[in-house]
């Protein structure tokens, strides 16, 4: 039977870039793999209609802890999607929620964590969810903060991004693999052979450059301005915008910069995000 890697992020952090990465490297296709199909491949948890299997009310209609006793079977189903591993995006914090674990270990193979500079992060979620700097900035510093339920979704538990962060990271396994996103863009060969090592996967040096270079932050984008991207929120112009890291320094007030600072200091310290360079 098939096991779960878990593709996990706190959202805006590089986790949609990972999965296109795996798609291109795994399929290995003639052309940069369609991002309106990343679905066929890597799951989303927190997509309704796995829930639905077992009790078909509406998305909005569940509790905490209906979705404590659903996510069990919910997982034990991925893993019989495939008689491989069974790949799965996340930004459920790895913590207990309605009485139960968001993650269940006894389906879980392994996992990778993508982590992404806090100051960088709030631009890119402030764009995807609509809301303004200061209103993320809060958001994001908000112990226990969850999504709401809607048709195609049920909630999803982020926590803070330290919370977040921490609740993955904070006891390093061998099951784990943490990748920084600023690593993926300044030293793509070595983070992502870093991700290939992780799978054990004997892919040669030419395999993992051509599925770099069809992951690309230019390819990506380039494929939702030619035909849209079904994971863009209804908010957001483009779901694929700068991809660049640092933008902090010309978009955020240095009020805005400190508050950041002061809600996450401790894991940015951990990541090489704080003292700032």
């Amino acid at each position: 039977m098939g096991k779960i890697v878990w593709i996990a992020s706190y959202p805006k952090s590089g986790n949609t870039w990972l999965r296109a990465f795996l798609h291109n490297l795994l399929r290995n296709p003639k052309d940069a793999y369609d991002i309106n199909k990343l679905t066929d491949f890597t799951l989303g948890d927190s997509q309704a209609h796995w829930f639905q299997r077992f009790d078909p009310r509406p998305a909005t209609a569940y509790g905490k802890e209906d979705l404590a006793r659903l996510r069990p079977r919910v997982h034990e189903l991925f893993t019989r999607t495939s008689p491989d591993s069974v790949f799965v995006k996340t930004h459920q914090a790895l913590v207990e929620w309605g009485g139960a674990p968001m993650i269940t270990m006894a389906c879980t193979a392994g996992a990778f964590y993508v982590v992404r500079n806090p100051l960088d992060v709030v631009i890119s979620h402030s764009a995807h969810y609509g809301n303004s700097i200061d209103e993320t900035i809060r958001i994001m510093a908000a112990r226990g903060a969850q999504t709401a339920a809607a048709e195609t979704h049920v909630p999803e538990l982020h926590g803070s991004w330290t919370e977040n962060v921490k609740s993955w990271t904070a006891r390093p396994h061998p099951g784990l693999h943490v990748v920084r996103y600023e690593d993926m863009q300044d030293r793509p060969l070595a983070t992502f052979k870093g991700v290939v090592d992780f799978l054990r996967l004997p892919a040669p040096r030419a395999r993992i450059e051509r599925a770099i270079r069809r992951s690309s932050f230019k390819v990506l984008q380039e494929q939702e301005r030619r035909q849209g991207f079904r994971e863009k929120s209804d908010t957001a112009d483009r779901f694929f915008r700068a991809g660049t890291a640092g933008q902090w320094r010309r978009v955020l007030t240095p009020a805005q910069v400190e508050a950041v600072v002061a809600a996450h200091r401790e894991q940015m310290e951990r990541f090489g995000y704080w003292p700032l360079p």
